[in-house]
């Protein structure tokens, strides 16, 4: 029996993974050896994806180096004889509950119990130090079983990940793209070498390249013919951009044309992947099986895989790992780099949560793809460093003079207890609480972050509240808290995980209303900004107020198995906003309303069409009936529609109204469209109308028994959610799908009007008709509009009736349902190949695709560049890092920020370059007036100002009235922004923000380029 897959919890990875590798997942089982910082984030992540099985064996008890990444042990733990993983347990269950946690019952972590413990699972992870005897034999049990292993360590600042997936290990899906689609505009007949007949078939080149490769294999929809069927797939040929063929004989002639119109999707292909063992790889590691993660740093892996090599051997031979005292001699000729290895020994017993995150991320994401079979794993060893985060005055030595607590002997011994005390006093602004805010206020909590009593605190706002679908990725929330706003429970978890950190929590929106509370003393008190967003505009906002507050910003985003993180340090790299992204092309109004090719344009036409239904209509009724209705025609007639001609008073109604609604939309609309334009129209210059990317439309017939390729009953389920939704609006009581008899006996009653085409009507060919149609008079006449008014009952008779508005909601089912059969209905109507529910909804609902790993690698990287932020004095550019990955492929880099863009300008007579970070800084302890200001910039900077602005207000130019400039020059700054902009400033509000345009005193002519004045006028 197929694994059923719970669609509301898994929503945004499924978008990620796809149904059949989730499936493939819900039937695994996985082994994690060891539960310190590394063994627990593994199981977080993977226990939250849907493994059907997770195993947790690591019968040691805790020890204070497991405190600095195991999120699930306390200082309590210490004295406990009970194991890491019967402690852990219990928490990590509460994480998915359709996954079965249990722990192992071996007393020993010995070759003969991890070897019997192993037997039978799916994949086994090991994250903790074992013997090489035991790891070889353990790997030789993998191979032997056909089960997967991952080999992953953290030791201080340094990690490790391995994969051995055996000699043969079959992939679905390599890289995790959506596989590449396009209209076509022609298939011909073509002669290939030696005579040979096969097909040439040209995309349309304004929807872009088909971005396929030679062997890609395509599969053909909407094709009119027997042998390109949407069930045949057919490797290609590329032969350019826009062309490629097929060799396939389909019985014509050469240059007979095959189809004028249909549609090409790439059809995944399943690729092989061989492995060498463990033993091999470190024995004998090729180029390609040390992987390259730090275009800065070429030779690290190797280094790296010397190294840990090392380090190794010591363990076998002691049973421990060495310390800075006991740094292991190398066999002479051994190419070991000593500085490496010193700072390997320094800290290797260090459990630092952030290098958890960041290697428990990566090592996750390959454990879910042995079970899943989807992605490509890493071929040998991936290492990792972070050493530019040690801090010049590091000292491991006072980790008894110290008064911090055993949560902190990790990063002690790493970083000093100086430097952990500078963590402990940070005062942070987390912006966001969804994934990568729950992921970042647990790194910060094991790492200390604002646990001074009086000096620290993390500040967080979200306004979001929780949903089912956030709990597979954001892990700090439970089932009991789904309808709780994020930050509060976020904040209340973060607690829990040390009591020790101060953290304020707002459902504040950050932007211009909201300055009373995020004001400048509010800034002025941070040491930085970290952002968890998932929208450009709000990550800029928050960059314009770093930028001046000159603080540092830890910026980071994900898509699925993709990431990025970007630190960004004043006047050091550049800010955020110095990079901008192309706007996203929106869809042509006459594409929407007439011409859709695409089943994105029939999601956006049937999601706008729910919203005027159901929404913006029962809104204007409520307007009318609150006396606040724009008396013009258009909404005075959705007012008549609502409450005269077309109300509904039983649930009858609403049934004969949606079926009606079908036949003016599927089938009228059509017919009319065709009746303007006929199937065999041709343009001016004697081209077919309905050819490129105009598709010509059928009308569709109502069917209640009718389906889709996608096998859904489109017309019978927009007939019932229609309907619902309907009563819903008018608060009258629906009914459910199973009632099919019921709908069946009602549009028996159902007269359905035939249709006759109307002359003179006019449709829109064009973008600019489109819009032309839309500004020309649709409000109609004022007697026009009386006319309708004169029909409708007064407010007074419907006292206290008030309809129901239903803003569309892309995880409300119902909601789904409705707009995923409007959009397929209309697909069919324009042979467009439909879409199911789960693929309609990610469309529509623009859902971003997120997995746990990912989250956890990226939160990883950015509590790694926070460390230097914090520790390093006056750090230069190349010691920080951003990164771009994804893991699919797997890519990890890291390189060196962009410094930030200057421009120079010459003050009296100096040069000056300055960038996005500068400003002219005008504090003279007072509110100084227009005329005290423009001398100061003559004294001070040699400059004469010619403009001045605040926002959108000029308040002084040479060429403005000279009375008024008269009046101004007498008034504070601060009155004179407030009478020309005829705003008031808010009582928080300190500094101005001011354009000049200035030139040099001594040369008039000479315009000089500033920065913008930051101008303080309130103390």
């Amino acid at each position: 029996m197929e694994e059923k897959v719970d669609e509301s919890l898994y929503s945004r990875q499924l978008y990620v993974m796809g149904h059949e590798a989730q499936r493939n997942l819900q039937a695994s089982s996985l082994l994690v050896i060891g539960l310190g910082g590394l063994g627990v984030e593994v199981a977080k992540n993977t226990i939250l994806a849907g493994v059907k099985k997770v195993v947790l064996f690591d019968p040691t008890p805790t020890t204070s180096w497991d405190l600095g990444g195991n999120f699930y042990l306390s200082e309590d733990d210490l004295n406990s004889s009970v194991s890491k993983a019967q402690l852990c347990q219990p928490k990590l269950a509460e994480l998915n509950p359709y996954v079965d946690v249990t722990v192992a019952t071996a007393s020993t972590l010995q070759k003969d119990d991890v070897l019997n413990t192993s037997k039978g699972s799916t994949c086994v992870i090991v994250t903790i130090p074992l013997s090489t005897e035991t790891l070889f034999a353990l790997n030789e049990l993998c191979r032997e079983e056909g089960s997967k292993l991952v080999y992953a360590l953290t030791m201080g600042l340094f990690g490790q990940v391995f994969c051995d997936f055996g000699g043969k290990f079959e992939v679905n899906d390599k890289n995790g793209e959506q596989p590449l689609a396009g209209m076509l505009e022609a298939i011909v007949v073509e002669e290939f070498e030696g005579g040979k007949l096969g097909l040439a078939c040209k995309v349309l080149e304004d929807q872009g390249r088909h971005g396929l490769e030679n062997g890609d294999h395509v599969r053909f929809s909407k094709v009119k013919h027997e042998m390109l069927n949407d069930e045949a797939t057919f490797p290609v040929n590329v032969t350019g951009p826009f062309t490629f063929t097929i060799d396939v004989d389909v019985g014509m002639a050469k240059d007979d044309v095959v189809a004028t119109q249909g549609y090409f999707t790439e059809v995944k292909q399943t690729e092989e992947f061989s492995h060498r063992s463990l033993k091999e790889v470190i024995e004998a590691p090729s180029h390609e099986e040390l992987i390259l993660t730090d275009f800065a740093k070429f030779d690290m892996p190797g280094k790296l895989h010397g190294v840990f090599g090392v380090v190794r051997d010591f363990f076998d031979k002691h049973g421990r790992l060495p310390t800075k005292e006991d740094i292991p001699d190398t066999t002479p000729g051994e190419d070991i780099d000593k500085d490496i290895l010193e700072k390997m020994c320094a800290g290797s017993r260090a459990i630092l949560s952030p290098m958890c995150a960041l290697i428990g991320g990566i090592a996750g994401q390959e454990c879910l793809k042995a079970l899943s079979k989807k992605f490509t794993p890493i071929g040998g060893f991936l290492y990792l460093d972070s050493l530019e985060c040690l801090p010049d005055d590091v000292n491991g030595d006072d980790m008894e003079s110290s008064s911090l607590t055993p949560r902190h002997d990790s990063q002690k011994l790493v970083f000093g207890a100086s430097n952990v005390e500078k963590l402990m006093e940070l005062k942070y602004f987390l912006v966001g609480a969804g994934a990568i805010g729950c992921e970042m206020l647990k790194n910060w909590a094991m790492m200390g972050v604002a646990t001074h009593p009086e000096k620290g605190r993390v500040f967080i706002t979200d306004m979001d509240r929780i949903e089912k679908s956030n709990l597979s990725r954001q892990f700090l929330f439970r089932n009991k808290d789904i309808g709780s706003f994020k930050s509060d429970c976020a904040a209340n978890a973060a607690k829990a995980i040390n009591n020790g950190m101060n953290v304020t929590s707002w459902q504040l929106k950050l932007d211009s209303s909201t300055t009373d509370t995020f004001s400048d003393e509010f800034y002025f008190a941070l040491n930085g900004v970290c952002t968890a967003l998932d929208n450009v505009e709000a990550r800029l906002f928050v960059d314009s107020k770093c930028v001046f507050y000159q603080l540092p910003m830890l910026e980071s985003g994900t898509l699925g198995t993709k990431g990025n993180t970007q630190v960004v340090v004043p006047h050091v790299t550049e800010n955020y906003g110095a990079q901008r992204d192309p706007p996203e092309k929106s869809i042509p109004v006459c594409t929407l309303k007439n011409f859709p090719n695409q089943i994105a344009h029939t999601l956006q036409w049937a999601r706008d069409y729910f919203e005027g239904v159901f929404f913006q209509g029962a809104e204007d009724v409520n307007n009318y009936l609150h006396g606040t209705s724009e008396n013009k025609t258009e909404t005075l007639s959705n007012v008549q529609s609502y409450l005269v001609t077309n109300r509904p008073r039983t649930y009858e109604d609403c049934v004969r109204h949606t079926r009606l609604a079908f036949q003016n939309l599927f089938n009228n609309q059509i017919l009319q469209l065709l009746h303007n334009f006929p199937a065999d129209q041709v343009t001016s210059t004697g081209q077919p109308f309905w050819s490129g990317s105009k598709r010509c439309p059928n009308a569709v017939t109502f069917d209640v028994d009718g389906t889709c390729e996608q096998g859904l009953r489109n017309a019978f389920n927009f007939l019932v959610s229609g309907s619902n939704l309907l009563a819903s609006v008018y608060g009258i009581t629906g009914k459910s799908w199973a009632e099919e008899d019921y709908f069946r006996s009602v549009l028996e009653e159902v007269i359905v009007p035939d249709f006759a085409p109307a002359d003179g009507v006019k449709i829109a060919t064009t973008t600019e008709e489109a819009e032309q149609s839309a500004a020309g008079g649709v409000d109609g006449d004022e007697a026009e509009a009386k006319a309708i008014l004169d029909t409708l009952p007064q407010p007074s008779e419907l006292a206290g009736f008030r309809l129901n508005p239903i803003e569309f909601d892309k995880d409300i089912d119902l909601h789904m349902q409705f707009v995923t059969a409007c959009s397929n209905l209309r697909a069919m109507n324009y042979s467009i190949p439909t879409e199911d529910l789960h693929v309609s909804r990610g469309i529509v609902g623009r859902i971003i695709p997120a997995i746990a790993t990912t989250t956890a690698l990226v939160t990883g990287l950015v509590c790694l560049e926070l460390y230097k932020i914090t520790f390093l004095k006056e750090p230069k550019i190349d010691v920080f890092k951003s990164a771009f990955l994804n893991l699919a492929v797997p890519f990890v880099t890291l390189s060196e920020p962009t410094a930030p863009a200057s421009t120079k300008c010459i003050v009296k007579g100096k040069e000056w370059n300055w960038t996005a970070w500068d400003c002219i800084d005008v504090d003279l302890g007072r509110d100084v007036t227009l005329r005290e200001f423009m001398d100061y910039f003559k004294t001070e900077y040699n400059l004469e100002i010619s403009m001045l602005s605040q926002g959108v207000s000029i308040i002084y130019s040479f060429f403005a009235n000279k009375q008024k400039i008269k009046e101004r020059m007498d008034m504070p700054m601060s009155q004179v922004v407030q009478t020309v902009g005829k705003v008031t400033l808010p009582e928080s509000q300190m500094f101005l923000v001011l354009e000049v345009i200035c030139n040099d005193v001594d040369n008039e002519d000479d315009e000089v380029e500033v920065p913008y004045v930051k101008y303080r006028f309130k103390y």
